[in-house]
């Protein structure tokens, strides 16, 4: 799998433009997946020497990337190139929802897991079950009582749309 990897809030924290201290457990997990084989892309919105900085830092601690905001190594981005790499998975701090924690972003890549799944496991650990089909009661601002789809539920069913799209391709 390829996967596209931001630098500043999730490999470090954020405190562009300088280096943040590293995340807890970053560098060990992506040098895990790409132990396993996954290629590493580092997508940053850093350039210049602020991306040999960012590319030094993650080199000292034994972390070397497939590419660096390229999809391919030795590529390069200009001001005429399309920003986005084609990955199969972003691990970003502005992914909706924030970014979880390092061990359970290796859990979801080698599971292939989605937040779907992970909102369902954890449902059944609390001892209740989460489903598409959830709905409560809510009164409207008139005092009307109306039933409302939750939004537990309205995220499952757009991960699982995401899910069955990604698996057709």
């Amino acid at each position: 799998m390829t996967i596209a990897v931001d630098f500043d809030g999730t490999i470090v924290e954020h405190c562009y433009p300088e280096i943040g201290r590293e995340e807890p457990f970053a560098i060990d997990t992506l040098k895990k997946l790409a132990a396993d084989g996954h290629r590493l892309i580092l997508w940053t919105v850093r350039e210049g020497k602020l991306l040999d900085d960012a590319v030094s830092f993650c080199h000292e601690r034994g972390l070397d990337f497939y590419a660096v905001n390229s999809d391919y190594p030795g590529g390069s981005w200009n001001e005429n190139a399309q920003r986005k790499v084609v990955v199969d998975m972003y691990i970003d701090d502005r992914n909706l929802g924030g970014i979880p924690d390092w061990n359970t972003i290796y859990e979801m890549v080698t599971a292939h897991l989605s937040y779907a799944d992970l909102l369902e496991r954890a449902s059944a650990g609390a001892g209740t079950e989460i489903h598409s089909g959830t709905f409560k009661e809510k009164k409207n601002s008139r005092g009307k009582r109306r039933r409302h789809r939750s939004l537990i539920g309205r995220i499952i069913d757009r991960c699982r749309e995401a899910r069955s799209k990604f698996s057709r391709r």
